[in-house]
């Protein structure tokens, strides 16, 4: 088998610096039990929260559900009050995977990534069996796609 970038482990800790949160504009992609954990955690319901706090992205092969940003590109439930995210016990598991990406999971991507998140290459270190369980965690919880129901639609 061919060695994997990271077979010996990675190191990350959250030092809840905002910086994935905040100042850029992005996608939080979202899974149907995000929705859930994040409208029972809001005390919502799921059709409120996906009013309130959710758009649609068209990728062109694809739509999906992604919260919506501040006007200076500060996630939804970034909080100056909180210093820090506002749902950050039900937040989604992007957020929660981050920086476990897949994209992010080759040597390239890891370093240029480390030189955005102080985080990275300190603290914890997670092993490729924890790295590989986050990876699975998303094949378990897959992103909402709103492209089989207009498929369905389609005489």
């Amino acid at each position: 088998m061919m060695p994997c970038f990271y077979d010996n482990g990675l190191q990350f800790s959250c030092t809840r610096c905002s910086g994935c949160c905040r100042f850029s504009s992005g996608y939080v992609f979202l899974s149907k039990n995000d929705i859930l954990r994040a409208s029972a955690h809001l005390g919502i319901r799921e059709e409120e929260f996906l009013v309130q706090y959710c758009r649609q992205v068209d990728l062109g092969h694809d739509i999906r559900v992604s919260l919506t940003e501040k006007e200076n590109f500060d996630c939804i439930f970034w909080s100056e009050e909180q210093d820090g995210c506002s749902i950050y016990a039900a937040r989604p598991l992007q957020c929660q995977s981050y920086p476990f990406w897949p994209q992010l999971l080759n040597e390239k991507a890891w370093q240029a990534e480390k030189s955005h998140c102080p985080g990275i290459g300190g603290g914890k270190v997670y092993t490729k069996e924890d790295i590989d369980k986050i990876q699975e965690l998303r094949h378990l919880d897959p992103l909402i796609s709103l492209k089989n129901i207009h498929q369905d639609k389609t005489p």
